[in-house]
C-alpha cells in the first residue's frame, strides 16, 4: 500500500512535532515534509509531492487563507485540511478558508502539547480525515511529471451513490419543514443551497452540520449575511417560525417540543450518535415524529452514515428525502448511506438542490403561518 504523504505547514515547532508524531503513529500515513511558513510550504509542494496538506490558519508573512488561494490556483485537486483553534477568530477564519477552497478542517485542542482525552479525540478525528481525504489523492495531487514512478490510482476513486428512488405517493403532502444534514464539505454546500432558497420561504429549516461550538455560531452568521434566509444558532426555547433557519449548536443535539399549538427548539447533551453531537439522526427523528409526511429532508456531503437511519424514519412517516449527488460532494459517504437504504427520492448536484427543495415546498401547496402551528404526524 502506498502511504498517504502529508505536508505540514505551521509556524509552531511544537505543533509541527506533535502533528508529525500523531500522523506517523498510523502506518498508512507518512509525513513528507514540514514548513514553518506558508511561503516555504508552497515551495515544498512540488519538491515533496504531498497527497494532502495540513495548513495552519495564523502564520506570519502569509496567513492560511491566502495560502489556500495559492494552493487552489496551482494545485486545484490537492486536499487541504486547515488546523484551527477553538476560538471565535479561529472559527471565523476557518470558514473563510473553506470558502476559498480548503477541503476540511480540524480544531486543535488547547492541550495539543500535552495529554488527555482531548488529544485522543483530536488524534482520532485527524487520522480519520487524513486517511479519507488523502487516500483518494494518493499519487494524483501534483502533475505526474513531478512524480516519476508513482502509481496512478483508478480514475474513479469515489463511485457514484446508487440512485435508489422511493415509489411516489399518490397523495400530495403539504411540506411543513425542511430538514438538512451535512458534515465534511457542508459549510460551502449549505451556502450554495441557501442561495437558492427564496426570502419568503413558507416553512422553517432545521440544520445539523457536524461542527464544534463557536464554529456553528459563525456559520449561522455567515449564512444570514450571504443568503436571503435568516439563520440562527438554535437556542433552547426558540420559537420555530416559517422562513427561518435553525442550526444545531456544536456539542448539542437538537429536537423539537410542543408548546401548546406552537413548536420550540429543545437541546440536549445526551450520548453522541454515530460518534456525533449534534447528530443528524436525532434531528431527523424529531422532525419525523412532529411533522410526519410534511417533512422534506436533504442529506448533503459528509463523512460517515449519520442521517441514514433518520432519513429512513422520515420516509416511513410519509415524508421525502433527497440527497446530494456523489459528483458534487467533498465526501459522499452520508448521502450514499441514505441511497443504499433505498429511501432517497433523488440525487441532485449541490448547484440545483436548493432550487429543487424550494420547488417541492411550493408545489406541495404550503402556506405561511405565524405563529408556526405544527401538524401532528399521522400513524
Amino acid at each position: 500500500m502506498i502511504p498517504i504523504r502529508v505536508l505540514i505547514i505551521d509556524d509552531s515547532v511544537v505543533v509541527r512535532r506533535v502533528l508529525t508524531d500523531l500522523l506517523q503513529s498510523d502506518p498508512e500515513i507518512e509525513v513528507a515534509g514540514t514548513a514553518a511558513t506558508a511561503s516555504i510550504g508552497l515551495q515544498k509542494i512540488p519538491q515533496v509531492v504531498p497527497d494532502l496538506v495540513m495548513l495552519d490558519i495564523e502564520m506570519p508573512e502569509m496567513d492560511g487563507v491566502e495560502a489556500v488561494k495559492r494552493i487552489r490556483s496551482a494545485w486545484p485537486k490537492l486536499p487541504v485540511i486547515m488546523c484551527s483553534t477553538l476560538s471565535e477568530r479561529g472559527a471565523s477564519v476557518t470558514l473563510r478558508a473553506l470558502a476559498n477552497g480548503a477541503t476540511d478542517y480540524v480544531a486543535k485542542p488547547s492541550t495539543l502539547g500535552g495529554r488527555g482525552d482531548g488529544l485522543l479525540l483530536f488524534r482520532a478525528e485527524l487520522l480519520a480525515k487524513v486517511k479519507l481525504l488523502g487516500a483518494a489523492a494518493v499519487g494524483t495531487a501534483c502533475s505526474r511529471s513531478l512524480v516519476p514512478g508513482r502509481a496512478s490510482p483508478p480514475q474513479n476513486t469515489t463511485p457514484p451513490a446508487p440512485r435508489s428512488i422511493v415509489a411516489p405517493r399518490t397523495a400530495r403532502n403539504q411540506v411543513s419543514v425542511l430538514a438538512i444534514g451535512c458534515s465534511t464539505g457542508g459549510p460551502n454546500a449549505l451556502s450554495t443551497l441557501f442561495a437558492s432558497l427564496p426570502a419568503d420561504l413558507e416553512v422553517p429549516v432545521l440544520i445539523v452540520q457536524h461542527m464544534p461550538p463557536l464554529f456553528t455560531k459563525m456559520l449561522a452568521e455567515r449564512l444570514t449575511s450571504t443568503t436571503r434566509i435568516c439563520v440562527v444558532e438554535a437556542q433552547a426555547g426558540d420559537l420555530v417560525e416559517p422562513g427561518k433557519g435553525y442550526l444545531a449548536p456544536g456539542d448539542f443535539h437538537m429536537t423539537l417540543v410542543r408548546d401548546g399549538a406552537r413548536l420550540r427548539i429543545a437541546l440536549n447533551q445526551e450520548s453522541p450518535e454515530n460518534s456525533c453531537r449534534p447528530a443528524v439522526d436525532v434531528m431527523f427523528r424529531s422532525a419525523a415524529q412532529i411533522f410526519g409526511a410534511g417533512t422534506l429532508a436533504a442529506v448533503l456531503t459528509g463523512m460517515g452514515q449519520d442521517g441514514a437511519r433518520g432519513a429512513q424514519q422520515i420516509v416511513q412517516a410519509g415524508g421525502t428525502v433527497i440527497v446530494q449527488d456523489s459528483a458534487s460532494c467533498v465526501v459522499a459517504s452520508m448521502p450514499r448511506a441514505v441511497a443504499e437504504l433505498g429511501v432517497s427520492a433523488g440525487a441532485y448536484s449541490i448547484d440545483v438542490i436548493g432550487a429543487e427543495l424550494a420547488s417541492r415546498v411550493r408545489r406541495s401547496g404550503s402556506t405561511p403561518v405565524s405563529p408556526f402551528i405544527a401538524r401532528r404526524a399521522e400513524g
